[in-house]
């Protein structure tokens, strides 16, 4: 009696101890019920590294479910400081600024994750060899600007300081950047006159030849500079959801990661499905963060 009465103990004080430190799986008893949810403006950036994190936060820290919403850029800034959301991974500073002065004391700026360099701005491909500057899109032979999302910072320039600084005959058409980037595509082919505004990194810069256009008139502002990729939490995230809030301030990737990761993703058709593909093969890129994300529980 005495005998099965010890064993219940040690197997008792056995089942708290590995309770207490998760059970050896992936999340702990804090994490298995937790939910999140992560801006993502549909930039193929922005789905990359929130799908890798929704992944990892899934996978490796036993997150119940971490969900991506769509929004318009604007309404992601806001929604990130008043609480709707938790994190939005696709800053581009200084591009986004004028963005984050309006939620600043809403929410915290973290340092860049994206390690390598930045180009952005108006482009047409190579083959419209004489065309250098904005200022000769009147006689390039093009018709259209093939734009992106109409709440992006570059849609909003193109309509308000490009075509009217400039006096630009061409029409701007703002899509969403998987529909451009088809147009893209089929136009490239035929070697047809067009305008688009390609930023790197994303697999477009190494799949069509282009070259950025001259701006003369700053039009653009500082658009066309390099860029440095972060991320904004909500104010309240590093106490509230201190494994969140670590995994997505340590995170980082540089160009040949981040390309490679997009490629999976495109390849897959499905951003969950690339992620875990891309990890099957780069888990060490991450595991970093998600130590130091394990510490923080």
């Amino acid at each position: 009696m005495v005998k099965r009465l010890l064993v219940l103990v040690v197997a008792f004080t056995v089942a708290a101890f590995v309770a207490g430190c998760g059970g050896g799986g992936g999340g702990s008893a804090q994490s298995e019920n937790k939910t999140l949810i992560l801006g993502n403006i549909g930039w193929t950036e922005n789905e990359a590294i929130s799908s890798l994190t929704k992944v990892v936060l899934e996978e490796d820290l036993g997150y119940k479910e971490v969900e991506l919403k769509v929004l318009d850029v604007g309404l992601t800034f806001e929604g990130v400081a008043g609480g709707d959301l938790q994190a939005f991974q696709d800053v581009w500073m200084p591009n986004h600024k004028d963005y984050i002065a309006k939620v600043e004391n809403d929410v915290e700026h973290l340092n860049p994750w994206y390690e390598g360099q930045t180009s952005f701005g108006l482009a047409v491909p190579d083959y419209m060899a004489d065309v250098k500057s904005i200022a000769d899109l009147n006689q390039s032979g093009a018709e259209r600007i093939i734009g992106i999302e109409p709440g992006a910072v570059i849609s909003e320039k193109i309509e308000k300081n490009v075509i009217p600084d400039y006096n630009l005959n061409l029409e701007h058409e703002p899509s969403s950047t998987a529909a451009m980037l088809a147009e893209v595509n089929r136009l490239y082919k035929d070697k047809e006159p067009f305008v688009f505004p390609p930023w790197c990194p994303h697999p477009m810069c190494s799949q069509y030849d282009f070259h950025y256009l001259e701006d003369p008139k700053n039009s653009l502002g500082n658009l066309d500079q390099p860029a440095k990729i972060s991320a904004i939490v909500n104010e309240d995230l590093e106490s509230d959801d201190p494994v969140a809030y670590t995994f997505i301030k340590e995170i980082r990737l540089n160009q040949e990661e981040l390309i490679s990761l997009e490629n999976e993703i495109t390849k897959a058709g499905d951003s969950a499905k690339g992620s875990k593909a891309w990890l099957e093969d780069n888990h060490d890129v991450v595991q970093p963060a998600i130590d130091a994300a394990k510490q923080a529980q």
